[in-house]
C-alpha cells in the first residue's frame, strides 16, 4: 500500500534550456510547445499523467520564450481540462520569474514557493511515455527511496543518456554518464529523466552542501545532485520501465517518435477518422466545414486520385491536390497541398503551403512555410528541417540542410549541408 494517493503528487516539469539540438524548430517556440501530430509536444505527458489522477502541474518555465509558448497555450488548465474532459479539472502553475541554474534548481524554486510537502514527479519537457505511475510510487515507497530514476532498456547509442550501475535490488551506486563506447557502459539500462522525490528532499536542497553547489553553479540533476545523493549514501534507487519512451531531442528523433506513435496510439489517442476501416490513415475535424473537408479528401483517397501508403495522420481543413502521395507521414490543421506533391516519412506543420510537384522525405516542415513550387520549376527538400514562416522559391533544392525562421530562400537556390541562420 502507499502511503500516498495518486491525487497528492505534484508534477514539475523544468523547462529552461534553450533547446539546441532541436534548432530551428525552438527558435522562437519552446521545445515543449513544438506539434508532434497536431498537438503540442508536451501535452501527451500532461495527458498521460491527468488521465492517472494527477491535477497539480508546475511548468519550472526560465526565458520569456518558454513562458510565453506554455501560458498561451494553457493558462491556468481549463481549457485542457474541458477538450479532454477531465474532471476534476487539472491546474497548471508556473514558475515564479526566477532564474535557475539546473532543472534541479528549478525543482527546488517551486518546491519552496508553492510549499510543496507531498511526492514529487519530475518529467522533462521533451519526453514522451506511457507509465504506471501508482505502480512506481509504490515501488519507490516500497524501497524507503528518496528518489527514484526512472530507467529505460535502450538498444541505440548509450553515448547520449547517463547508463545506469544497479544493485540487485535496483539501488543505483552510480551513473556512468555518457560513455564512449558500449562496453564503457556497465548496463543498458539509462536515465529517462523521469524522476520521484519524496518530500524529504526539500531538506537536501536546504542543506548547506547543496547551497555550496548552487553557489558554484551546479544544480543538474543528471551532472550534479545525483552523484551527490549517491555519494552521500542517501536511499536513490532505479525503476526500470517497460513502456514506451521517446526522448525528442533532436529532428531524426521526434520523426522516429511520430512514426512509432503513428504505429501504436489507439485511435481515440490520435484523435481523428479513419477514412478506410481497415487502414490507419486518419482524418482530423468534428465541425460541419471540417467534416466536408475529410469526405473530400476521402473521396479523392477512394478514387485512387490521391494515394496514401503507411500510416498517416491528416489535421483538421487541410485540402490535398490530385495525384499526391503521402507515405508515413503527419499533415498539420490548415494545410494546402498542390498536385503531384510527394511527402514521404515528414512531417508538415499547421497552415502550411506546399505548391504542385514538391518532394519531402525525411524532413519537418514547420509552421506557417510557403513552398512555392510548379511543374516547370519544382521545390525538393530532404533530410532537412525547414522552421516557421520561410518562403522557399520555385525550384529550390533543401538537402541535409536547417532553415532558421522568416527566411526567403530565392528561386532555383541549391542548399545542401548548411544551415541557414
Amino acid at each position: 500500500m502507499t502511503k500516498w494517493d495518486i491525487s497528492d503528487v505534484k508534477v514539475i516539469i523544468p523547462i529552461g534550456g534553450e533547446a539546441t539540438r532541436l534548432r530551428p524548430l525552438t527558435i522562437e517556440t519552446s521545445k515543449a510547445a513544438i506539434r508532434l501530430l497536431n498537438r503540442p509536444l508536451i501535452e501527451y505527458t500532461i495527458l498521460e499523467l491527468a488521465k492517472q489522477g494527477i491535477k497539480e502541474f508546475i511548468f519550472g518555465v526560465r526565458g520569456y520564450v518558454n513562458y510565453r509558448s506554455l501560458f498561451d497555450l494553457f493558462k491556468e488548465g481549463i481549457g485542457f481540462s474541458a477538450r479532454y474532459k477531465i474532471k476534476p479539472r487539472v491546474h497548471f502553475k508556473y514558475q515564479p520569474r526566477v532564474d535557475s541554474i539546473g532543472n534541479a534548481d528549478s525543482v527546488r524554486i517551486n518546491i519552496e514557493y508553492y510549499d510543496i510537502n507531498e511526492p514529487i514527479i519530475v518529467v522533462q519537457g521533451d519526453n514522451i511515455f506511457k507509465l504506471d505511475i501508482a505502480k512506481a510510487l509504490e515501488f519507490h515507497e516500497s524501497k524507503g527511496s528518496l528518489m527514484t530514476i526512472v530507467l529505460k532498456k535502450y538498444e541505440g547509442d548509450l553515448s547520449e543518456f547517463g547508463v545506469a550501475d544497479t544493485t540487485g535490488d535496483l539501488a543505483i551506486r552510480k551513473f556512468v554518464e555518457k560513455p564512449k563506447r558500449r562496453e564503457d557502459a556497465p548496463s543498458d539500462l539509462i536515465n529517462t529523466g523521469i524522476y520521484i522525490l519524496s518530500p524529504e528532499i526539500r531538506k537536501i536542497f536546504e542543506s548547506n552542501d547543496v547551497k555550496e553547489m548552487y553557489n558554484m553553479g551546479k544544480m543538474d540533476f543528471g551532472k550534479d545532485i545525483i552523484p551527490y545523493l549517491i555519494n552521500k549514501g542517501y536511499p536513490v534507487y532505479g525503476y526500470p520501465m517497460k513502456e514506451i519512451w521517446f526522448d525528442i531531442g533532436t529532428p531524426e528523433r521526434y520523426l522516429d517518435a511520430m512514426i512509432t506513435l503513428l504505429h501504436t496510439l489507439p485511435d481515440s489517442e490520435i484523435g481523428g477518422m479513419r477514412i478506410d476501416p481497415n487502414r490507419r490513415i486518419f482524418v482530423q475535424g468534428t465541425s460541419p466545414d471540417s467534416r466536408k473537408r475529410r469526405k473530400e479528401i476521402q473521396r479523392k483517397f477512394k478514387k485512387g486520385l490521391i494515394k496514401i501508403e503507411g500510416d498517416v495522420l491528416i489535421g483538421r481543413h487541410c485540402q490535398i491536390g490530385d495525384y499526391t502521395y503521402i507515405e508515413e507521414s503527419n499533415v498539420d490543421n490548415f494545410t494546402m497541398i498542390g498536385k503531384g506533391v510527394k511527402i514521404v516519412r515528414s512531417a508538415i506543420m499547421d497552415r502550411g503551403y506546399i505548391g504542385d510537384n514538391v518532394y519531402i522525405e525525411n524532413s519537418i516542415i514547420a509552421r506557417h512555410v510557403e513552398i512555392r513550387s510548379n511543374d516547370e520549376k519544382p521545390v525538393r527538400i530532404i533530410d532537412s528541417v525547414i522552421a516557421d514562416d520561410v518562403i522557399i522559391g520555385e525550384g529550390s533544392e533543401i538537402i541535409g540542410s536547417r532553415i532558421y525562421p522568416h527566411k526567403f530562400i530565392n528561386a532555383g537556390s541549391r542548399i545542401h549541408d548548411t544551415i541557414l541562420t
